[in-house]
């Protein structure tokens, strides 16, 4: 191998470039199984971030189901998620275009079964399932009325269309996880209302589903203000289980009697924020056992629980983050997404008994050599309050390439939306685009992050804009301080929260040198006045009550101090996002622009919350990087197109 060249961190060449991850790359989602083929979803940023439902049948052969002109994705909540389900290999599923219902039989052109809404996307479907006699579909339906208002309910409806959809369940604000009993008597679902979020609290019911498709007997299960259920599913005896973090951890449990069983009591996550439909973290398998992924330190495991035990067997495999898991209909196996810091997200088939995995789809084409990847190293950290937090670390990887001696790398840090989110040990060629570049970078999963008990996830509450931003200060300080970076050259970015993380960050701090906002949250007032149903309480809990509470938002908006900001700042926006607008980074924008601070605008037609066609991808990251190039004075590697900043030839 050659000796590696000395050159300036952040300048090094990668062939981790911004068009081999726009290209080459897919977005993997849901995983579901048919006694004949395995089913999961793809992103595709080459096709205008279209998702294509895909399968597999037991011969290995991978076919397109979704026939072009079709986009399966739903607007439900606007993050969608449960834009498909499966009676057979009959798929049912929700198309972007007119969120109408379709029905797809094997080898047959998909078919509306709901009617055309009064207005575009006026009705939306998600999170569905099928009696298993085939004849009737329970799903959610939001309504966008004329006057503004969102309604969400529950709705039955005919598999085969001859009758549009029936209300069986409303007044709450919002409703998931219908699930209908193997023998179709019964039906489970969850409902919060605001302004609670789903992983704050929600309440499980059961009711007695009849033939004319109405419900009676409705009872409450489990759940309430302060105990979040996660997807309630039945065994096939017809036993409820469900998920709850009553003990302050997402734990198993089964309904029996009356009363909840805890499975595997123990400090870990089976559960994950429902931030979208059709999240499954457990299966259950034909002997009566339970294949389940949980969560501890930051990684995910795999693990099989077997009834009366009380504890989870681990199954030991090569993947440290999973999501999505549905058991094969005979025999130990189960089909996940998986990935490792190494190894991309793929769907996987993997033997329970031995941890053997069988890779049919990986969410990139070409393979990565070793050599350009950083591992993530977990690291807990100081913060205030003499508490800790937690981050994964990458440091710079390269091996054509080494810094000059003395030089340290300059850091950037990650904030994660949500903020009820959490980052992994994943795969991830964004980080890996930077790294391999010469960046340190810090993925911080600050205290309002999944994955560490409630406890962790309420430190946010209230503390929206300081608990975050504290620790992602002090995750760099951190670094800085054991002399892995340098500590002049620290940038920060996020999207979304993470976007009003980091704007609060540059606000609120002078830690930082520069700043990337992908579609941020500048004013907290606008967004609690201005977003969609599903987070317009949201706040309520993160801040306080609005608008009683507006000089606290305004305190803890970086709009409102951008003269305090003196470093030189990105912003990047979807000009079609309806859960952070585009008047945010705008108002943000003219701002900078009265205080002269040196800065980037990027507006992207055609995107929603978070961008998916390729080129928009590819000129994200691109202009990006020619902006940390400019703001720490090194010449970027590549055929990178320069980007206007304003007032930066003042600042240099």
């Amino acid at each position: 191998m050659p000796t590696p060249r000395v050159a300036p961190y952040g300048s090094w060449e990668s062939p981790i470039r911004s068009d081999l991850i726009a290209s080459a790359s897919i977005a993997l989602g849901a995983v579901a199984v048919s006694n004949s083929a395995v089913y999961w979803l793809e992103g595709r940023p080459t096709e205008g971030g279209r998702s294509v439902l895909v399968k597999r049948t037991a011969d290995g052969t991978v076919t397109d189901v979704t026939p072009q002109g079709f986009n399966v994705r739903t607007l439900v909540h606007e993050y969608g998620g449960g834009a498909f389900w499966l009676h057979g290999d009959t798929v049912f599923f929700t198309n972007f275009a007119d969120q109408r219902l379709y029905r797809q039989d094997p080898g047959d052109e998909p078919r509306p079964i709901t009617p055309e809404p009064p207005a575009p996307r006026s009705l939306r479907y998600a999170d569905g399932c099928v009696t298993q006699d085939g004849r009737l579909i329970i799903c959610v339906q939001e309504e966008h009325a004329p006057d503004g208002q969102v309604h969400n309910r529950l709705v039955a409806l005919p598999a085969d269309g001859s009758a549009e959809p029936r209300i069986i369940a409303e007044g709450h604000d919002f409703y998931s996880f219908p699930r209908v009993s193997p023998d179709g008597t019964r039906l489970v679902w969850t409902t919060w209302d605001h302004p609670r979020m789903p992983w704050d609290g929600t309440d499980l019911w059961v009711g007695t589903l009849n033939q004319d498709s109405t419900l009676s007997d409705v009872l409450h299960v489990a759940g309430g203000p302060e105990e979040s259920i996660f997807q309630p599913a039945w065994s096939p005896d017809g036993t409820l289980h469900l998920i709850s973090d009553r003990t302050g951890w997402w734990n198993l449990y089964a309904l029996k009697d009356g009363e909840l069983i805890p499975l595997a009591p123990m400090d870990a996550e089976f559960g994950v924020p429902q931030w979208v439909f059709g999240l499954t973290t457990y299966d259950f398998l034909q002997d009566g056992r339970i294949a389940c992924l949980y969560s501890q330190r930051g990684l995910t495991h795999l693990g099989v629980i077997t009834p009366g035990s009380g504890r989870v067997e681990p199954v030991e495999t090569s993947f440290t983050a999973f999501r999505s898991i549905r058991t094969a209909p005979a025999g130990d196996q189960v089909w996940v997404i998986a990935a490792s810091a190494s190894h991309p997200a793929s769907v996987a088939s993997i033997d329970l008994q031995t941890g053997n995995a069988t890779v049919v789809r990986k969410s990139l084409d070409v393979d990565l050599d070793p050599g350009y990847l950083s591992v993530p190293e977990p690291i807990e950290f100081p913060t205030d309050g003499g508490l800790t937090a937690h981050a994964l670390f990458y440091r710079p990887a390269n091996r054509d390439f080494i810094g000059p001696e003395g030089e340290r790398p300059p850091l950037l840090v990650l904030s994660h939306g949500g903020p009820t989110g959490q980052t992994t040990s994943a795969l991830n060629l964004e980080i890996q685009f930077w790294t391999s570049r010469g960046f340190a970078v810090v993925d911080v999963n600050y205290g309002g992050s999944t994955g560490y008990g409630r406890a962790y996830r309420e430190r946010l509450k209230g503390n929206w804009g300081i608990v975050d931003v504290a620790d992602c200060v002090n995750a760099a300080r951190y670094l800085a301080q054991q002399g892995e970076v340098d500590g002049d050259r620290l940038a920060i970015e996020g999207g979304s929260a993470g976007g009003y993380t980091t704007l609060c960050a540059l606000a609120f701090t002078d830690v930082f040198a520069a700043g990337a906002s992908y579609f941020g949250v500048a004013d907290a007032a606008a967004l609690a006045r201005d977003t969609h149903k599903f987070e317009s309480r949201y706040l309520d809990g993160l801040i306080g009550p609005y608008p009683e509470a507006e000089d606290l938002y305004r305190e803890r908006s970086a709009l409102y101090h951008a003269n305090r900001i003196s470093c030189p700042i990105i912003l990047l926006q979807g000009l079609e996002d309806a859960v952070v607008p585009p008047s945010q980074a705008e108002a943000m924008v003219a701002a900078l622009e009265a205080n002269r601070i040196p800065h980037a605008y990027i507006a992207f037609e055609g995107e929603q919350h978070g961008f998916r066609k390729a080129e928009n991808i590819r000129r994200s990251l691109d202009a990006v990087y020619y902006f940390y190039a400019r703001v720490f004075g090194f010449k970027p590697s590549g055929d990178v197109e320069p980007i206007p900043i304003r007032f930066m030839e003042e600042a240099e």
